[in-house]
């Protein structure tokens, strides 16, 4: 029998994504290597990936805790964040590298795009838009190829404890068949997660190689490396 579960507060959640274009280079992908394989987006937020890679033919699939709420709502939020969070970067642009975004007027432009185009698209294909309340995942084992988690796991390791981390990263390799890809290794401080090194330890005694890699996208500072765990048969 399942249980009801009670809806998320919105007001205590922040719905900003980021673009398909940020997201092929903060996971270091290709559109021929997309194109091939069935990617789940988690969490997912605004973030327009799902949305413009529909577009181009791909297969992919976003889960999020906040998408029992009406897109109309998670809308309203997207843009009432966005302006909010722009009033705090401007208090603290020195901890960004201003190199992908110019100014941030040009970094709200961005913000906006992700948004219209991920709730434009969840009007239209709700049914790849997944509610989920992690570490549990509502998906069979191996349901996809490739699993990217953005902005998410160690971002928030002041209020995720360790625990959470080695549930979560359970669940998220149940369901991958082949690679998890992670970024950014850093909180929202610009520290790196603390557990780290503990935290490979117990992905690699689960039979997976692990590896920091670097890639081409840096706005916070510091925050320039991703996680790619591969699965090894």
């Amino acid at each position: 029998m399942s249980r009801l579960k009670q809806k998320l507060d919105i007001d205590k959640i922040v719905f900003i994504g980021r673009t398909y274009e940020e997201y092929m280079d903060m996971f270091a992908l290709s559109e021929e290597f997309v194109r091939r394989i069935r990617i789940l987006d988690c969490p997912a937020g605004a973030c327009s990936f799902t949305a413009v890679g529909r577009k181009k033919g791909f297969e992919i699939t976003s889960c999020d805790i906040v998408y029992d709420h009406s897109v109309e709502d998670l809308r309203n939020k997207g843009l009432e964040d966005i302006d909010h969070a722009m009033e705090h970067m401007e208090k603290a642009k020195n901890n960004y590298v201003w190199d992908y975004f110019k100014d941030i007027d040009e970094l709200r432009e961005y913000r906006a795009s992700a948004l219209k185009d991920c709730t434009d698209d969840m009007r239209e294909h709700g049914q790849t838009y997944v509610p989920v309340t992690l570490p549990a995942l509502p998906f069979k084992d191996e349901s996809f190829d490739i699993l990217l988690s953005a902005h998410f796991l160690f971002m928030y390791a002041d209020r995720l404890d360790y625990d959470f981390h080695e549930e979560t990263l359970k669940e998220l390799l149940r369901v991958s068949k082949e690679e998890i890809r992670i970024f950014p290794l850093v909180d929202l401080e610009g520290n790196k997660y603390k557990h780290l090194d503990k935290l490979k330890k117990f992905i690699m005694s689960r039979g997976c190689r692990v590896e920091e890699l670097k890639v081409p996208y840096e706005f916070q500072d510091g925050a320039d490396s991703m996680l790619k765990i591969t699965k090894v048969e």
